[in-house]
Order: C-alpha cells, then sequence, then structure tokens
C-alpha cells in the first residue's frame, strides 16, 4: 500500500476519493479519526492510500486534478 496524498481537509479527501473511485480505483483513508485523539487541532494528516499496483495511475489521475 502506498499513500497519495496527505490533507487534514475533510471536503478535499472525500473529492479525492470520489475521483479515485470514479476511476476504478479502490482506496482507504488512513488517520481519519486520528484528530479526535489530538483534541481536533489537525495536528495529524489524514492519508489516502492506495494498493501499490495502484498507486503510479492514482498519482496521475489526483494531478490532473490540480488537488493533490
Amino acid at each position: 500500500m502506498q499513500t497519495v496524498t496527505l490533507t487534514n481537509d475533510p471536503v478535499r479527501i472525500s473529492f479525492l476519493r470520489a475521483l479515485l473511485h470514479d476511476a476504478g480505483i479502490e482506496c482507504w483513508v488512513f488517520d481519519e479519526f486520528a484528530s479526535s485523539m489530538d483534541g481536533s487541532i489537525g495536528a495529524i494528516p489524514r492519508r489516502l492510500v492506495v494498493a501499490d499496483e495502484d498507486a503510479a495511475r492514482a498519482r496521475r489521475i489526483l494531478a490532473e486534478s490540480g488537488l493533490a
């Protein structure tokens, strides 16, 4: 598994997940609830993670979106 982007913005991560889903790439969000452990100050960014074999394609899709 590889991290393709990091962000503290829940709206951005939701949009990027939708882009990958539409492209047929399964992804997961790691550290999604870690901010509740640090007092919701956003010290721990969420990681958008994909399978190794999808990483290059996912990075290209996110780069083309202009948001990653």
